[in-house]
């Protein structure tokens, strides 16, 4: 989906899954040569399709999305990516209402583009989650990712995306409360990694567990990670890693995961970010 119908390359791709380019290079040659070899129609799906089909489409619509906000002006390809998966997410919550995903991740999508405005300074500088000013955050978006929650959560059959979008609802509650529920953020994630068994999942849980128990048990969950070799490229676990390090004093270890950050980091505003916190060690 994300080749045929959107025209994203491999790398990109790849990097939405954290798998390598040729790994992905690899998984698009067999699928194209599955649909070629069995004759799978591209035809709109009947009703009866849609149930064993969603979780795809949800995936497809979560990594544009993804793709979208991580460069949100930078490769033109990647441009208005971000509503062009909040526009399908508001066509599939309307055709499948008893679908308690959908409006999960519709609200997923929401909460995470109310922050795009607080993500730059005036002058172009990242500002990450925990430094934006709550105020600048979209209100009425913030508000309908709320209400899609809701909606979602009177179903009572939890997943994935309702439990992400219910991550981005504790952070958004520092608008009312000045405050974030580190406990609540880490029982969240614990549910999600049960879920997905996600290493992205684990390295959130890790940042949580430091606001909860402080810096040491947040290391101490990011050093269980560190055998796994989808994280080898992930640049939030070395920034993660470089905080926690940074919080603990250690300036070495520090400017270690930094630097490896700051290799992995594309986006100039993040790594200008990166290489100041670095610089202040």
């Amino acid at each position: 989906m994300l080749q045929a119908v959107l025209g994203l390359d491999a790398a990109t791709i790849a990097a939405a899954f954290l798998v390598t380019p040729a790994n992905m290079g690899q998984r698009l040659v067999r699928a194209k040569r599955r649909i070629r070899d069995t004759g799978i129609p591209f035809r709109v799906p009947d009703a009866g399709d849609l149930p064993g089909r969603i979780d795809a489409v949800l995936d497809a619509i979560y990594a544009t999305f993804g793709t979208g906000w991580r460069d949100p002006g930078g490769d033109v390809r990647h441009q208005g990516l971000m509503e062009e998966a909040i526009w399908l997410g508001r066509v599939l919550a309307a055709r499948l209402p008893d679908e308690p995903e959908v409006p999960g991740l519709l609200a997923l999508m929401l909460h995470a583009a109310a922050r795009l405005p607080a993500r730059r300074s005036m002058d172009g500088e990242y500002a990450p989650l925990s430094e934006q000013d709550p105020a600048d955050w979209d209100g009425a978006m913030v508000d309908e990712a709320e209400d899609l929650l809701r909606q979602a959560g009177r179903q009572r059959r939890m997943g994935r995306f309702q439990l992400e979008a219910a991550v981005h609802s504790v952070h958004a509650a520092r608008r009312r409360t000045g405050g974030t529920d580190w406990p609540a953020l880490v029982q969240l994630y614990d549910a999600l990694l049960a879920l997905t068994d996600s290493p992205v999942v684990a390295v959130n849980r890790a940042a949580a567990l430091a606001g909860a128990q402080g810096a040491v048990a947040g290391l101490a969950a990011l050093e269980s990670l560190a055998g796994d070799p989808r994280l080898v490229d992930y640049q939030p676990y070395w920034a993660t890693r470089a905080d926690l390090c940074a919080r603990l004093g250690d300036a070495g270890a520090a400017a270690a995961a930094y630097a490896r950050a700051i290799a992995l980091e594309s986006d100039p505003a993040v790594r200008a970010f990166l290489e100041e916190r670095r610089g202040a060690l």
